[in-house]
């Protein structure tokens, strides 16, 4: 069974103290049941469901779980006699969470103060955007319990409103392009300490749900900034690796070739900038004073602030590593190439390979250039250098050899494909060469990541001779 999200041995202290003072709040019953039943104490774990009531039959979708203790037993039969299953005739339902318990759970991160040095924190602007995003795992058998969780884990950094979402799952990778499926919408309520929900899959509830459509286009819209923030976040992430300093603005990532760390401007990055660059060097701070040290308390410490500050996801999205920058990986068993992102992929196209004589390995993006050689011949209108080898990522006019060996090396997409990766991965991106790791369905949206050129990223000095 998977292990509670509140699996620290003092969570329990904190909602056993919570639920003495606050006997009436259902949803504490619950999570404290569920740290009970993950520690093994199905007794004591049966006793908190009881006093949960209906926010178990709505979490876990299942009547109640027997008890191993004879009194337990009886009180769960006289418990089952007296109440008959609920289902949901409204389709939103608001469950009361009161701040107290935020406050024991999660650590604020909201008013950390600068620290020394190039690494220098501003405090951060309330710039949350106003839709956050949990990507519930397709085995989790409490799909409502582990969205609600992942809410409360985020405390104060929370936006107003959260969709709980499937993603498809193939070869152990989710699928951003695939099939969603929405679970429910949670919207913080006119109290603080409440969550207007909607239910929006039926096998979520056992209800009547709710109209999908508007958290569907909510959703849709989301995942559009989702992506913008992604090649943001990375590039300001790549900028630092190869300068060794913080970007001061949005002007020094996007530059002439060949400091063209971004290749353009996307819709609202210039809003997305200042916040973004605030959180991740608060990211690296913390990362930083959490290396273990000699005759000091502090690690233990700063890694508690770390999965604080980590919660709430990239541009509200939560997962554990949202300033993970994509990758590139290339599976050369299936001629796909894919942009990654902690498990997630975000694209996926066919290649064109050269077989053995394409390299499996570690590299990076070296260099990008727009339109080698003119644009008009063999490299396509775009090229990505590989670690300043002769390898390369480029397009390519002969269609036919997509999905086929016929390269010297190279990596060959089609128009298209290039020019949305030349827009989406930043200089300096991670290129991973495999055999045997991505799904061989390549799947590329009907609309397709875009920025803004705004600089010259030519190079008309120089004639290309990549191993093509």
């Amino acid at each position: 069974m998977e292990q509670s999200k509140f699996d620290k041995p003092e969570d329990i202290i904190y909602l056993k103290q919570f639920v003495k003072k606050h006997p009436d709040n259902k949803m504490g019953w619950y999570l404290l049941g569920k740290h009970y039943r993950d520690a093994g104490k199905e007794g004591k774990a049966n006793y908190c469901f009881i006093q949960a009531g209906d926010i178990y039959d709505a979490f876990e979708q299942s009547s109640h779980p027997l008890a191993v203790s004879t009194n337990q037993l009886e009180e769960l039969k006289a418990w089952e006699k007296r109440k008959k299953r609920k289902r949901l005739v409204r389709n939103v339902t608001v469950i009361a969470v009161p701040l107290l318990l935020l406050a024991l759970l999660i650590p604020s991160i909201g008013n950390q103060q600068q620290v020394p040095g190039d690494d220098a924190v501003p405090a951060v602007a309330d710039g949350s955007p106003g839709l956050g995003v949990v990507l519930v795992p397709r085995k989790e058998k409490t799909p409502a319990g582990y969205a609600f969780g992942e809410v409360m884990k985020a405390g104060g950094e929370s936006p107003p409103k959260v969709i709980a979402a499937h993603l498809e799952e193939k070869g152990g990778w989710k699928q951003w392009n695939g099939n969603a499926r929405l679970l429910m919408e949670m919207e913080r309520g006119s109290g603080q300490a409440q969550f207007e929900v909607s239910m929006l899959d039926r096998n979520v509830c056992a209800c009547d749900p709710a109209d999908a459509k508007p958290a569907a286009s909510r959703f849709a819209e989301w995942k559009k900034e989702q992506e913008q923030h992604w090649t943001l976040s990375s590039a300001i992430v790549q900028y630092r690796n190869l300068y060794k300093k913080w970007p001061e603005n949005l002007d020094a990532l996007v530059r002439p070739y060949p400091h063209n760390v971004l290749s353009g401007e996307g819709e609202g990055m210039a809003e997305m900038f200042p916040d973004l660059l605030a959180k991740l060097k608060l990211s690296a701070s913390q990362a930083e004073n959490a290396k273990p040290q000699t005759g000091g308390q502090g690690t233990k410490d700063a890694a508690a602030q770390i999965a604080g500050a980590t919660s709430i996801g990239s541009y509200g999205l939560f997962q554990p590593d949202w300033s993970k920058p994509l990758e590139i990986v290339i599976d050369v068993s299936n001629h796909t190439l894919a942009v990654v992102h902690n498990g997630l992929i975000v694209r996926s196209y066919r290649v064109g390979l050269g077989g053995s004589k394409t390299p499996e390995g570690s590299f990076f993006i070296s260099e990008k250039v727009r339109d080698p050689n003119g644009g008009d011949g063999i490299f396509g209108s775009r090229g990505m250098t590989l670690s300043n080898t002769l390898y390369a990522i480029h397009g390519t006019n002969d269609k036919d050899s997509i999905g086929k060996d016929e390269s010297l090396g190279c990596i060959r997409l089609g128009e298209a494909d290039v020019e949305e990766l030349f827009d989406m991965v930043p200089l300096g991106t991670p290129v991973q060469i495999k055999n045997g790791t991505l799904p061989p369905d390549a799947k590329a949206p009907q609309e397709r990541f875009r920025l803004a050129p705004k600089q010259d990223e030519s190079n008309p000095a120089k004639v290309y001779r990549w191993l093509t």
